[in-house]
């Protein structure tokens, strides 16, 4: 029944050309800015590589230390001290990788061939951080413990610089280059990650403990200073324990302190809420206010379109009255009817929505060195010679397609069923003695 249903929606589709064009180009409007929004939350928020352990995630980026004994606060992340006795130490986590953030200057490499010194981006971080994001390397493996111990400059690299370094991005593992004229040797090299997945990628990836204050405090605060702790848990009642653990690690430091108290508001926090959350403590966000954000965005995007898709429908309904009240003579069930315009209206919106979802991805593709942040309240600027990477993965994903065709379901019911209800509720009579 189906086939034939398809059958005679094609053949209708052919007899109406205007129509069908209309309602094709409508449907796919619609669905692309829908699967714009769609995709940009798919890419921050699914398991993408290398931030494939997104929902286990949580992260701890920022402190403040106010001071009791005069009106002052400083806002920062942690020190050195901090991350050695407070966090590494920690029970309840599978993993823990700081990252350090004290470094305000460009980092540029000198080639050896002369051809002129270009920027860099670098991350300096611990050998744990390869565990929480799992990297595939092509050939080496990231720095040691005994490389973050002696503070060499070991350095894993993607095989984007390898590639423009030496040439190639395998058997590169033990040669040497030049950062801000300093030589670093590469331990490995592995697949690049995206500007997109912002908390892992880089270019570079060194020892913190290479740089040369890496353990001094900032502000004069023994526990404050530029270090980021990423957090890998087993599941969520592990991600309770572990916040208990940090509260209870804050409340005995501002039990023993005279001078500072610390607050980290409600951190560690999940990677979803590290999305939509402007900043840590931030008193105005909540999820209720998300969904009804974003459902009214679907609205907008959707019952626009679909009511005026719905006109379209309702006169082209009209022209086939006659038609109808024929069928209805003839025994057929109302009910019958209302199916066989459903199916056709839904060929119609899937080769809309087919054409929606390729527009998107052509905008996407396009456009992603700023659309990717167009949500954002504080949008990205890249760092020079650095684009946007959009992978397979991010476009081509299950989510995405069920997404597409949930949109266009939708807005085929919407826009056709009731139409046609509307329609075929008429009495045999008056559908016969249309435009008599």
């Amino acid at each position: 029944m189906m086939r034939i249903y398809f059958k005679q929606a094609w053949e209708l589709m052919k007899q109406n050309r205007l129509f069908s064009t209309l309602y094709i180009v409508g449907t796919g409007l619609a669905i692309a800015m829908t699967m714009v929004i769609a995709i940009v939350h798919y890419v921050k928020l699914a398991p993408i590589y290398p931030e494939e352990n997104r929902s286990q995630t949580f992260y701890l980026s920022n402190s403040s230390f106010k001071r009791l004994d005069i009106d002052g606060m400083s806002n920062w992340a942690f020190s050195y001290q901090a991350v050695k006795e407070w966090f590494y130490t920690l029970k309840n986590v599978e993993a823990v990788s700081a990252t350090y953030s004290g470094i305000e200057e460009a980092n540029y490499i000198q080639p050896d061939d002369g051809s002129g010194d270009f920027p860099v981006s670098v991350k300096l971080t611990d050998p744990t951080f390869f565990r929480i994001y799992p990297f595939r390397f092509l050939e080496g493996k990231p720095f040691t413990d005994a490389d973050f111990s002696s503070g060499m400059r070991s350095a894993v690299i993607t095989d984007d610089l390898a590639r423009r370094l030496f040439g190639q991005e395998t058997g590169v593992t033990g040669r040497t280059f030049k950062m801000n004229f300093i030589d670093c040797r590469v331990s490995g090299v592995v697949h690049s990650a995206s500007y997109l997945t912002p908390k892992s990628f880089a270019q570079i990836y060194l020892p913190y403990s290479c740089e040369p204050d890496y353990d001094k405090s900032q502000h004069g605060v023994d526990y404050m200073g530029a270090y980021q702790l990423t957090f890998l848990v087993s599941s969520s009642e592990q991600a309770e324990a572990l916040r208990k653990e940090i509260r209870e690690i804050v409340r005995k430091y501002n039990f023993s302190q005279k001078q500072y108290e610390l607050d980290i508001w409600e951190q560690p926090v999940s990677h979803i809420l590290s999305v939509f959350q402007e900043y840590p403590g931030n008193k105005d966000f909540s999820w209720g206010g998300l969904a009804r954000h974003y459902l009214l965005i679907l609205i907008v995007l959707l019952l626009v379109p679909a009511l005026n898709l719905g006109g379209m429908i309702s006169s082209r309904m009209e022209s086939r009255l006659p038609e109808m009240g024929v069928r209805k003579s003839f025994g057929a069930p109302s009910t019958g009817l209302l199916k066989q315009v459903m199916w056709e209206n839904l060929l119609l919106t899937l080769l809309g929505g087919l054409l929606g979802l390729i527009l998107a991805w052509i905008a996407l593709f396009v456009a992603r060195d700023w659309v990717f942040y167009l949500f954002d309240s504080w949008p990205e600027q890249l760092p020079e010679g650095i684009t946007a990477t959009v992978s397979g993965e991010m476009f081509f994903a299950p989510m995405v397609f069920v997404a597409a065709l949930v949109l266009c379901i939708v807005l085929n019911i919407l826009s056709a069923l009731l139409p046609a209800w509307c329609s075929l509720r008429k009495p045999i009579v008056n559908s016969l003695n249309e435009k008599r």
